[in-house]
């Protein structure tokens, strides 16, 4: 996967996806955490599948924020300031739209992913960053969920909006799908039906101009926790987009509360909904029952997680795996050696860059423990620490133990912030029985390094509030087993002892820390402790298996093949490439 700096033929997109966030690139700070991550393997994918496809989203050239931590773990912010004309090439095309009752220019930059048969997927990043807007809207783009919801609504105007207006003015006349990953993008759906209705106006729109828009559209919605999902005051929507899309919105039911919910706006007008496993298909399906939702597991993009010594290892033994995904199935028959060679060498990258980063030399011998998330409440990375006098017992009693910490709080997230506090306490207080590293400024290039060179990959969110997870499944790829809460795409990855090991009573049993912490700590004392010390072979076993079926499996080529057959409309240029 490249980026390309010179003009290249591209084949018409017939696929354009809206993303508020996308990850293609540690230059490219575009992304808070992993909607965008999955947003950029998911084009990823399609340039490798040859899928026409084009992506949406906003520059940022602010990014998110670079995170500092004190000594404490107290977490301040500074912007993640970049140039996009370093990365990205300039789009000469403009558009305006209005927001607010006034003319907002709209440009964008571009960046082009070739795909490993040379295919390319655009990216376009909008901007608003002209000097014929005013010093208030030239920053809508500034930055990444930072604003107050004004900002941010004025923000989804210009990704749909905008976006729609930018592709159609670039000639792209042949876009037959439009794909929101998540609600973010729904104002898109306006901007459609006003080109159905033109010359009519949005309020005359009827039912068959609703339907040929419905046609258009297919939605992912990720979040399983309703006030999660943005809303808006309509007196702030009317103010921003205008009394008569307003009276559109009302039209279709899409204001519940004097609210617009754009995820209701998204569902309304999509023909395909889904969720990002199977289980949050569940949750979505009860959340809003009167539409049809779907479920299509997330998967991430297999060159792009995998470290390089496992890259390797691939080639030599499954060199189709670039190609396809699914021939990782085939290092069942990888000799176990092998692949404790291969993770040797990524663990050695991994501690490498943590003592670059700290000064300090971790244990190469000793089990690391990985856990590299958002830091936010419902994740409760401090489970470990429930029971702190247990956890230094099992340290003594089965063998050495350390543990690597990374993930960013968002800056208004006060209980996030909390959390990475709690952890630097309790890494204080059994500092002399167990390491525990927090690691500053969690990136894509960070998050390679931790996925690919810990020993064993943790997960603890609160049922039933993972909608997916990826990390975990860019874990797998480089042979780390999951000891996980099973919530997410875990409830279908996990085979017990084979790929990994389950924390608590089953996916249907309540939430319940203290006794998730107990089977926490009954894991890593009974079996998974005991067996990497005293059972190398078997435990290398379990880390080829969760190479073999999930790496195969919970990949983002999988994940495109699913929407290309289940979502996106199949026919003449829509179909994979051989």
């Amino acid at each position: 996967m490249e980026h390309l700096e010179h003009e290249v033929p591209m084949r018409p997109p017939v696929i354009a996806y809206f993303s508020m966030e996308v990850g293609l690139d540690n230059a490219v700070p575009t992304y808070a955490g992993g909607l965008g991550v999955l947003a950029g393997d998911t084009l990823k994918a399609a340039a490798d599948l040859g899928v026409p496809m084009t992506g949406v989203t906003l520059v940022y050239r602010k990014g998110y924020f670079r995170q500092h931590l004190d000594s404490d773990g107290h977490q301040t912010e500074s912007p993640a300031r970049w140039r996009p004309e370093k990365s990205l090439d300039p789009v000469t095309t403009k558009v305006s739209i209005d927001i607010e009752g006034r003319k907002v220019t709209v440009g964008a930059w571009r960046y082009r992913l070739k795909g490993i048969a040379g295919h390319i997927v655009p990216v376009y990043f909008l901007d608003t960053a002209y000097p014929e807007n005013s010093p208030w809207d030239r920053e809508i783009t500034d930055q990444l969920y930072s604003g107050d919801d004004h900002l941010r609504l004025c923000q989804e105007a210009v990704l749909g909006m905008g976006g729609v207006a930018l592709l159609r003015a670039l000639g792209d006349t042949s876009i037959r799908v439009f794909h929101m990953n998540e609600g973010h993008s729904a104002l898109l759906t306006l901007a459609l039906l006003e080109e159905r209705t033109a010359g009519r106006g949005i309020r005359a729109a009827t039912r068959a101009d609703r339907e040929a828009v419905r046609q258009r559209c297919v939605f992912t919605t990720h979040t399983p926790v309703p006030a999660a999902h943005d809303h808006f005051p309509l007196d702030m929507v009317r103010r921003v987009i205008g009394e008569d899309r307003v009276a559109g919105l009302f039209a279709i039911d899409c204001c519940p509360e004097s609210t617009l919910d754009p995820t209701y706006l998204a569902l309304f007008f999509s023909r395909f909904i889904n969720g990002v496993a199977m289980s949050h298909g569940e949750i979505s399906r009860s959340m809003y029952p009167r539409y049809p939702i779907n479920s299509v597991t997330n998967g991430v993009h297999g060159v792009s997680w995998t470290a390089e010594p496992f890259c390797r290892l691939f080639d030599s033994h499954v060199p189709e795996w670039r190609r396809d995904n699914i021939y990782l199935r085939y290092t069942i028959n990888v000799p176990l050696e092998e692949i404790r060679n291969a993770h040797h060498e990524a663990k050695e990258l991994l501690l490498g860059e943590v003592e670059r980063r700290s000064g300090v030399r971790l244990d190469p011998l000793a089990m690391t423990v990985g856990f590299a998330r958002r830091a936010t409440a419902y994740k409760r990375a401090d489970l470990l620490f429930h029971d702190v006098e247990r956890l230094r017992q099992i340290a003594r009693a089965a063998g050495p133990l350390q543990v690597l910490y990374a993930g960013k709080a968002h800056p208004r997230d006060e209980g996030g912030k909390a959390l990475i506090r709690r952890i630097f306490d309790a890494a204080a207080a059994i500092r002399n029985d167990v390491r525990v590293m927090y690691l500053e400024e969690y990136d894509l290039a960070l998050a390679k390094l931790f996925c690919s060179g810990v020993d064993l990959w943790l997960n603890t969110p609160e049922k039933p509030r993972e909608a997916s997870g990826t990390s975990g499944m860019k874990a797998a790829l480089n042979g780390v087993p999951s000891l996980s809460v099973l919530d997410g795409w875990w409830v279908e990855g996990h085979v017990e002892g084979i790929t990994g090991w389950a924390i608590g009573d089953g996916q249907n049993s309540e939430t319940d820390a203290a006794r998730e912490a107990d089977s926490l700590y009954d894991k890593l004392e009974k079996t998974v402790l005991p067996m990497f010390y005293r059972k190398p072979l078997e435990y290398a076993s379990v880390m080829r298996s969760a190479i073999a079926v999930n790496g195969s499996f919970f990949n983002a080529q999988r994940m495109v093949f699913q929407y290309l057959r289940n979502a996106y409309l199949v026919g003449e240029g829509l179909a994979p490439q051989p």
